[in-house]
C-alpha cells in the first residue's frame, strides 16, 4: 500500500501563444479545469500504476472540492482521511505554451490545513510513504520522520525546494527533485550544483537514492555504494509538461510497493512520466501499467 500526503487542488489550464514575461499579459482563447495538486497528482499516477493508495490532505466545502477530488474518486484512491476546510480549496492557475512548457501561480488554501497527525494508524511496516513539500516543510518534516520511525519506505519529492533538517534527507530511501529544485537543495547544502555531482553527494552523504530529473534529458539516480545511472525516457511529441513530475514519483512509488528493483522503478517512472507529456492537464494524461511497462521497454537506463 501507498499512503501520499500531499496538495489537493483544481487546476486552471490555459493554452497561450508564448508565456508572459513579468508585468506582460498573454490571453488564450479559452481555459479548462481539471483535478491537480502535487500530492492528488501523484496519488493518482500510483493508483493508475496499480497500486492501492491512500491520500491524506485536505480541500474546502466549496464547489471547486469536487472537481478536485474527481480524478482521485475516479481512480479509486482511498480519501477516508481527507480534511475539510473552511478555507477554499487550493487553485493553481497554469499557463502552456505550443512547446508544452509551463508557469504556474497558485494559492494554498485549504492545503495549509493538512495535518500530519492525520496519518496516525496509516504507517506501518511495508507501507511507501510518498509526499512533497507543497504542504510546508514542517509538516513534511514531521510526517517523514513518523514515516521512518514506523518502518515505511520513504519517497520524498522534495519540492519546491525549500531549506531541510539534514535528519529528513537522512530520513529517506529515496529522494525525487528536478535539475531545478537540485541547484537550489545545493545551495542549501553547500553542495556542487551540476545535477550528477549533486545526487551523488547527496546519496554519499545521507544515505539514499537520489534521482534527479532532467525533462527531456530524462535522469540521473545516484544509489549508495552503487554505479550512478542515466536514464533516456522514451521519444515522445509533448503537449503540456505539467503534472510529467508527479506521474514519474507516482509510478515510481507503485513499483517500489509492488518490490520491483530500483531499475524497474526509475524506468517505469521515465515512462509514465515521457506518457504524461502527451495531453492538456495532468490526471487526465497519466496511463496505466499496462502502457507503462510497454514504454518502459523503450527507456534507456546506462552507467553514467
Amino acid at each position: 500500500m501507498i499512503v501520499v500526503f500531499g496538495t489537493v487542488n483544481v487546476d486552471m489550464v490555459t493554452v497561450v501563444p508564448r508565456l508572459p514575461g513579468p508585468g506582460e499579459a498573454v490571453k488564450g482563447r479559452d481555459h479548462q479545469l481539471f483535478p491537480g495538486g502535487k500530492g492528488a497528482n501523484q496519488a493518482v499516477a500510483a493508483a493508475r500504476a496499480g497500486a492501492k493508495v491512500v491520500l491524506v490532505g485536505c480541500v474546502g466545502r466549496d464547489g471547486f472540492a469536487e472537481v478536485a477530488l474527481a480524478g482521485l474518486k475516479a481512480a479509486g484512491v482511498d480519501l477516508s482521511r481527507l480534511g475539510r476546510s473552511d478555507s477554499p480549496t487550493g487553485l493553481q492557475s497554469i499557463a502552456v505554451d505550443p512547446a508544452g512548457e509551463n508557469l504556474m501561480i497558485g494559492s494554498e488554501a485549504a492545503n495549509r490545513d493538512a495535518r500530519a497527525d492525520r496519518l496516525r494508524g496509516l504507517l506501518l511496516p511495508g507501507v511507501v510513504f510518498l509526499t512533497q513539500n507543497s504542504l510546508g516543510t514542517t509538516e513534511v518534516a514531521t510526517a517523514i520522520a513518523a514515516a521512518r520511525a514506523a518502518g515505511c519506505r520513504v519517497v520524498w519529492n522534495a519540492a519546491p525546494a525549500a531549506p531541510a533538517a539534514e535528519a529528513t534527507y537522512a530520513a529517506c530511501d529515496v529522494v525525487v527533485v528536478n535539475q531545478h529544485e537540485a541547484r537550489a537543495h545545493a545551495a542549501l547544502l553547500g553542495l556542487a550544483e551540476a545535477p550528477r555531482a549533486f545526487a551523488e553527494a547527496v546519496a554519499a552523504r545521507f544515505g539514499v537514492t537520489v534521482v534527479v530529473t532532467l525533462g527531456a534529458g530524462g535522469l540521473i539516480a545516484a544509489r549508495p555504494g552503487a554505479a550512478t545511472l542515466l536514464g533516456r525516457p522514451p521519444p515522445i511529441l509533448p503537449v503540456d509538461t505539467t503534472g510529467a513530475g508527479d506521474a514519474l514519483c507516482g509510478a515510481l512509488a507503485a513499483a517500489l510497493d509492488r518490490g520491483e528493483a530500483i531499475e524497474t522503478a526509475l524506468a517505469e517512472g521515465l515512462a509514465a512520466g515521457a506518457l504524461a507529456c502527451r495531453d492538456t492537464g495532468a490526471q487526465t494524461s497519466f496511463r496505466d501499467l499496462a502502457e507503462i511497462r510497454r514504454a518502459a521497454r523503450e527507456v534507456r537506463l546506462e552507467i553514467a
